[in-house]
């Protein structure tokens, strides 16, 4: 039985012909083939797109985030998204939405139990362990092995791109908005993690938000910014080293740092992230 690939607006990655589903593979009209994985998602990543062998975040570290996610540690992030999302595309019945580095897509999968049915969802990230797990997750989403560099999608076919913590180029994304499109951005504030931040950095720096200054000067309006602040329950040893393999923490901090989170059998953290929705016209 073939995996029925939803996204209609899903372009060739090598010559941005339209892809359209054959049994169990994508195809061009140059030819060129993509099939859909047996888990029901498909890699438009180009080999030459890779950076590494093995891109993106590895299977540890989607395993550590599915465990600390499905924990529901972050449920208010996911309910502050899906109530910044919802009202935007309330006039449409089938609005076209791609969350850049969806990771093991549990933003995306809860946005989309959030919505009406109808909706054209796509979770894209680089890493192919990702991108499996999001496949297990939800299987009415489009799951995609991509590059946020360049979107597999058609020209001004999206209503929404969300990235969830992730890397973007809102110049870019220009690209793949329809006019009045949005850009639904989620970033770590000064006070995300400071606790654990505090106990494996010998110095803290509470970095401000990328500026989008001149996104503003190119076309964006910023029509919405929101903070969320909060104190998920207490970690359990557990789920600190989920955290830590989960962020780039584990690989940045010193040694005496590790251990010391290592020592910990609890761990009382804050949330802190800024939400900024820019709409394109």
């Amino acid at each position: 039985m073939a995996h029925q690939i939803t996204a209609q607006n899903l372009i060739c990655p090598l010559d941005q012909q339209p892809l359209i589903q054959q049994d169990n593979s994508l195809r061009c009209n140059s030819g060129h083939s993509f099939d859909i994985a047996r888990q029901g998602y498909v890699n438009l990543l180009p080999v030459q797109k890779k950076r590494s062998k093995d891109p993106g975040d590895s299977k540890e570290m989607i395993i550590a985030r599915q465990n600390f996610l499905n924990a529901g540690l972050y449920h208010p992030i996911s309910e502050q998204l899906n109530q910044l999302v919802s009202p935007l595309i309330a006039e449409e019945s089938a609005a076209s939405i791609l969350d850049a580095g969806c990771g093991e897509g549990y933003y995306l999968d809860q946005l989309a139990s959030s919505l009406s049915e109808g909706h054209n969802l796509i979770g894209l990230d680089i890493s192919k362990w990702a991108v499996q797990a999001a496949a297990r997750r939800n299987k009415q989403i489009t799951w995609i092995v991509g590059t946020n560099v360049q979107l597999p999608v058609a020209p001004n076919s999206l209503d929404m791109l969300i990235c969830m913590f992730g890397f973007y180029d809102l110049e870019k994304f220009t690209q793949w908005l329809k006019p009045g499109g949005y850009v639904v951005l989620a970033e770590a504030g000064k006070e995300h993690l400071i606790e654990l931040r505090e106990l494996i950095y010998p110095e803290v720096r509470r970095t401000p938000l990328p500026d989008i200054s001149q996104a503003l000067e190119n076309g964006y309006q910023l029509a919405e910014e929101k903070s969320l602040q909060f104190k998920p329950a207490t970690l359990n040893k557990k789920q600190i080293t989920d955290l830590m393999v989960m962020t780039p923490h584990l690989y940045r901090a010193s040694y005496a740092g590790k251990q010391a989170a290592e020592a910990l059998t609890e761990l009382d953290i804050t949330a802190d992230v800024v939400f900024r929705v820019l709409q394109y016209n």
